[in-house]
This record gives structure tokens, C-alpha cells and sequence, in this order.
């Protein structure tokens, strides 16, 4: 059976989102897997190589494997966790598991916010062999 795998932050709109993509597994019979990753703050200084603040990626891997476990388990699905950068993380996962389509929600910035805070899912989508359902957040809702 071919598996969907929905990209999750852990905001408002993950629910829809997941609820969306249950939708779209029902009707292609697929299963659903759901992914969170972890960006793990890099500190660069001059002279140096980048650095990361070795008290953290601990606490933010566990926080969200508590999170996905919490979400999985409300849908009855498998969750996985991740560090690194979330589009590349996913489409690894996504081949890991054989996956027909990746999910995600957008927040749908545009402008300086956009530019600023980047978009994982234009990123996703420009590198991915796979389709790709973008679900608007706010515009979510079960098929």
C-alpha cells in the first residue's frame, strides 16, 4: 500500500491538514504517515565554522517526538522525527518510505515575511519527484 506523508508543524492548522490528507489516503487507498523536523539553531561567528548550542537539539528533538507521538496517536498513524532542513528531511522520508505524495499546510506569507522566515514548502515542492498537495491553513478541511 503507498503511504502519504504530511509534513507537520504543530500550530493551528496541523489538524485540518492531517484531517485533509486522511481524506485523499481514503479515496487513493493510501496510508498516512506524518513527519515533523526539527531546524536545529547554527550560530555562525567569524573564524569559525558554524556552531549550533549543544543544550538544545536535545530538548527541541524531544518536544516535538512528544508532539508527533501525541498527533499520531489522536489519527492512529505513524510519526516520525527529524533534524535538519525540513524539505530536504522530508523527501528523504518520503523515499524512505516509498511514499506516492507529500502533504503540507502553508501559511501562504508573501513579501518580507516570506523573504525572511523562507517557505519549506516552495523549497519542497521546486526539489520534489514526487506530487506535492499544498492545503492552505485557515482554508483546510476534510475532502
Amino acid at each position: 500500500m503507498s503511504v502519504i506523508l504530511v509534513g507537520v508543524d504543530f500550530d493551528e492548522g496541523a489538524r485540518p491538514v492531517i484531517e485533509h490528507a486522511k481524506a485523499e489516503a481514503a479515496r487513493l487507498g493510501a496510508d498516512v504517515a506524518i513527519a515533523h523536523v526539527v531546524q536545529v539553531p547554527v550560530y555562525t561567528y567569524p573564524g569559525l565554522e558554524a556552531a549550533v548550542m549543544p543544550e538544545y537539539p536535545d530538548e527541541l528533538s524531544n518536544a516535538a517526538k512528544t508532539g508527533v507521538e501525541k498527533l499520531a496517536g489522536e489519527y492512529e498513524l505513524r510519526g516520525y522525527v527529524r533534524t535538519g532542513d525540513p524539505a530536504d528531511e522530508l523527501l528523504a522520508l518520503a523515499k524512505e518510505l516509498g511514499a506516492s505524495m507529500v502533504v503540507l499546510g502553508t501559511h501562504g506569507r508573501s513579501g518580507l515575511s516570506h523573504l525572511l522566515l523562507g517557505s519549506t514548502t516552495e523549497k519542497l515542492i521546486r526539489r520534489s519527484p514526487l506530487p506535492v498537495l499544498v492545503v492552505p491553513i485557515g482554508h483546510a478541511r476534510a475532502a
